[in-house]
């Protein structure tokens, strides 16, 4: 049967699909994927659900009003959530996953910039963008397709984010806006949002400078406001401008489904803004894709509907129990020393305590890999790729029970690893890769 070639004849149904079935059998187990912050398991509803609107195109608007009214509800959730100035007449849409929201929060601010540059007869060749060195690959590729300047901040000795005092020190008047990470996959902590602002705040008190803010929420958008209700990072802050989120990460549904939110249509240009027949009217429309599923959007109104605040409070905060907990009996073996704890995102890294010798992280990810458990090793961008390092992402599904086997697999594999004379695998056989500024 040819594999890289159209078969000349059909196949039986049954066969076809008995063909594909034993060759996917080979694939990873996706519930005992710790590299992955996306959706593994959803409610048996939601998935009919989504077999219901596999065929619905989101953006056929006029043909299926009610997915595309769910959309707009979903819209308007998320932005009072997070405290918009008028979450009733909320500015956002849904996305194919943050990637997606993240290029269109990124057009928003690179539009204002030049509009506001052009009022003032002043060049809008040069255009930046500042982050830290942290974030996820989809910032870098923005900066590339749409020839902004990616002002990367590197990590230096502790510090494995952006911070305040790094992110105002690089603005100028060619600054499109700054991006905080509410949720970083290197670590799972949250970037200074408020205190990133308040330097902000000062830096346009002394020089004129207006610098909005992106708040990259792909994780954390969905984690702070339950687990945190506390922490300041949203539209409560007047510099920021928009927030994005994956549906598809701790949105609890299957991938992909993503979305962003302007504090208000201020904030989004009118001139990147298309519009489309609906109910023989029109509705506004901003995306890169066209046709896209409707399912998953439906699947995220149904999960809005069916947790509400308190599920969504109860989901989020056993993540976080769970993840805290495997952290502490992990650092409790002695063999590993923890960065994080996974008390912000339900997410830790840790590395070999010192002392440990004759065996790698990356020994560790394939000895728990013969296990089943896809736990990924990575070294860290520069400036600490000195630093290899463990992470460990604990999503919903993932409970007490699987934990415990998790870390008994662990614990049978360190006498092994701990007999090795010298490590047995390098960066070189890393599988993973965070992208922006990250080897391989």
């Amino acid at each position: 049967m040819p594999r890289n070639r159209l078969p000349d004849a059909e196949l039986d149904a049954d066969t076809a699909y008995q063909v594909v079935h034993d060759e996917l059998m080979l694939d990873g187990n996706a519930r005992l994927n710790l590299a992955t912050f996306v959706t593994t398991w959803m409610e048996p509803r939601a998935r009919a659900l989504m077999v219901e609107c596999f065929d619905k195109n989101m953006i056929d608007k006029d043909e299926y009003p009610r997915t595309a009214d769910l959309e707009q509800r979903c819209v308007r959730m998320l932005a009072d959530l997070w405290h918009a100035v008028d979450p009733d007449h909320a500015t956002g849409c849904s996305t194919t996953g943050s990637s997606e929201a993240c290029m269109l929060a990124g057009l928003a601010l690179k539009r204002r910039w030049q509009h506001r540059r052009r009022a003032e007869g002043r060049p809008t060749d040069r255009p930046n963008i500042v982050m830290g060195a942290n974030v996820q690959v989809c910032w870098e590729k923005f900066a590339n397709y749409w020839d902004v300047e990616a002002r990367l901040v590197p990590m230096s000795g502790d510090r494995f984010h952006l911070t305040a005092e790094e992110a105002a020190a690089r603005c100028d008047e060619d600054t499109i806006g700054v991006v905080a990470v509410l949720g970083s996959t290197f670590d799972g902590s949250y970037e200074p949002v408020a205190e990133i602002c308040a330097a902000l705040d000062a830096l346009q008190a002394t020089t004129g400078l207006d610098v909005p803010v992106h708040v990259d929420g792909a994780s954390g958008a969905m984690v702070a406001p339950f687990c945190d209700p506390d922490l300041v990072w949203d539209f409560t802050l007047s510099r920021v401008a928009s927030i994005n989120t994956s549906g598809h990460k701790y949105g609890l549904v299957y991938p992909g489904v993503g979305w962003v939110v302007w504090r208000d249509a201020h904030a989004l240009p009118d001139d990147l803004v298309f519009k489309v027949d609906y109910l023989g009217g029109e509705m506004p429309t901003f995306a890169l894709n066209f046709s896209r599923p409707g399912a998953q959007v439906v699947a995220q109104y149904y999960t809005f509907l069916r947790l509400g605040r308190e599920g969504l409070r109860r989901v989020q905060r056993y993540s976080r129990e769970v993840a805290a907990d495997l952290a502490a009996r992990i650092a409790r073996l002695g063999a590993f020393r923890l960065l994080t704890d996974g008390t912000q995102l339900p997410v830790f890294a840790f590395t070999l305590a010192d002392g440990e010798s004759g065996y790698s992280v990356y020994d560790v990810s394939a000895a728990l890999r013969e296990r089943g458990w896809l736990v990924p090793a990575y070294r860290f961008p520069a400036d600490r790729q000195d630093l290899e390092v463990l992470r460990i992402v604990v999503r919903n599904g993932f409970s007490h029970d699987l934990a415990d086997l998790l870390l008994e697999a662990l614990t049978d594999a360190l006498p092994r690893l701990r007999a090795q004379h010298a490590p047995q695998r390098g960066a070189e056989s890393a599988s993973f890769s965070h992208g922006a500024a990250s080897p391989g």
